[in-house]
C-alpha cells in the first residue's frame, strides 16, 4: 500500500467487488455503544463520496499527513471514522476515507470506529407511514436547532450522566416551539448533514419532552426528497412549514405558491415570535 498506483489498484478493485453487493443495516444498540475499533480489511469506501470519484479521487499529500501523524504518534487524531453497518460483512466509510488510507499504507491496524445508523429511504417511508397528522414543521438542525457560542441564548445543559452522552447545545426555546407545535397538529421533521444515528437524534430530544416524527441525517439529507419519497410526503402532508432563522416558509399541497413570514425578534425571543407567526397562520386558516 506504499504508492499511489497501487492504492489506486486496490480502490477500484474494492469498488468494484462492492458494487451491487453491499446493503445497509440497522447496528443493534450494543454496537453502536460499545463496538469502538474494527480492522481496516472490514472497512469499505464509499462510492458516493469524492474520495472515489475517479475525476477527484484521493488527495495523496493528506493520506501523507495522517501516515507521518501514525507514525509519530502511534494515531491518527482522537476522531474516529464514521462508518455504517453492511451486509454481508463490515461497514461502509462515511467521513474519514483518508485516514483509512493512511492506516492502511502503516499498517495501523485496529482503527477507532464510530457507527451510525444513518437515514435510508426505507426509514423515511416508514415514518411517514407512521404519521397521524396532514402537516408538518421542517427544521435544520446544524443552521438552526443547534448552537454554539454566546451569539445564540442556549438551553441549559442536560444533567449528569446525559451532558456527558450530548455534547450539542439547542437554541432555547427550541424544546417549547416543538412541542406547541406538536400540539397544533403538526409532524415535526428535523434534518441534518452531519452523520448521526437516527436513535441519538430521537433520544436527545426526548430528553427535552419533544416527539420527533421525521429524522433525515447524513447521505440523505445529500440526495434531498426525490422520487417514491417525495411523492409519499406529498401525499401525506397538505401542508409544509419550514423554520429558518430569519422567517417561516409555508407551503401547500394544493398551490405552487408559498407565503414568507419574517422572523423579526431577538435571539431570546426567537421561538416566541415562531409561535406567534403559527398562530396567526392557523387563525387565518379557521377564517377561509
Amino acid at each position: 500500500m506504499a504508492g499511489k498506483t497501487d492504492f489506486d489498484k486496490y480502490l477500484a478493485k474494492q469498488l468494484e467487488e462492492d458494487r451491487g453487493v453491499l446493503v445497509p443495516v440497522k447496528a443493534s444498540l450494543y454496537e453502536l455503544m460499545f463496538v469502538k475499533k474494527a480492522d481496516c480489511r472490514k472497512l469499505h469506501p464509499n462510492p458516493e463520496d469524492e474520495f472515489c470519484d475517479p475525476n477527484i479521487g484521493p488527495n495523496y499529500e493528506i493520506i501523507g499527513k495522517y501516515a507521518e501523524m501514525i507514525s509519530r504518534n502511534g494515531n491518527f487524531g482522537k476522531e474516529p471514522l464514521i462508518v455504517q453497518k453492511v451486509n454481508p460483512d463490515g461497514y461502509i466509510l462515511l467521513n474519514g476515507h483518508h485516514r483509512w488510507a493512511a492506516a492502511l499504507r502503516t499498517g495501523y491496524n485496529p482503527v477507532p470506529i464510530s457507527i451510525v445508523n444513518v437515514t435510508q429511504e426505507k426509514d423515511i417511508e416508514r415514518m411517514i407511514r407512521n404519521s397521524t397528522h396532514d402537516k408538518r414543521v421542517t427544521l435544520d438542525l446544524d443552521e438552526v436547532a443547534f448552537c454554539e457560542g454566546d451569539e445564540i441564548p442556549a438551553e441549559r445543559p442536560l444533567r449528569f450522566p446525559y451532558n456527558k452522552m450530548y455534547k450539542e447545545r439547542i437554541r432555547q426555546g427550541i424544546p417549547a416551539l416543538l412541542v406547541y407545535l406538536g400540539r397544533q397538529g403538526y409532524d415535526i421533521w428535523v434534518y441534518t448533514a452531519q452523520y448521526y444515528s437516527i436513535e441519538y437524534i430521537r433520544a436527545y430530544f426526548r430528553h427535552y419532552s419533544v416527539k420527533v416524527d421525521g429524522i433525515v441525517t447524513g447521505t440523505a439529507v445529500k440526495r434531498g426528497e426525490s422520487g417514491k419519497t417525495a411523492r409519499l410526503i406529498a401525499d401525506q402532508y397538505a401542508e409544509t412549514l419550514h423554520i429558518d432563522n430569519d422567517l417561516v416558509l409555508r407551503t401547500r399541497q394544493d398551490s405552487k405558491e408559498f407565503e414568507e413570514y419574517p422572523i423579526e425578534a431577538e435571539p431570546s425571543a426567537w421561538s416566541r415570535t415562531v409561535m406567534e407567526i403559527v398562530k396567526r397562520i392557523n387563525q387565518g386558516e379557521e377564517k377561509r
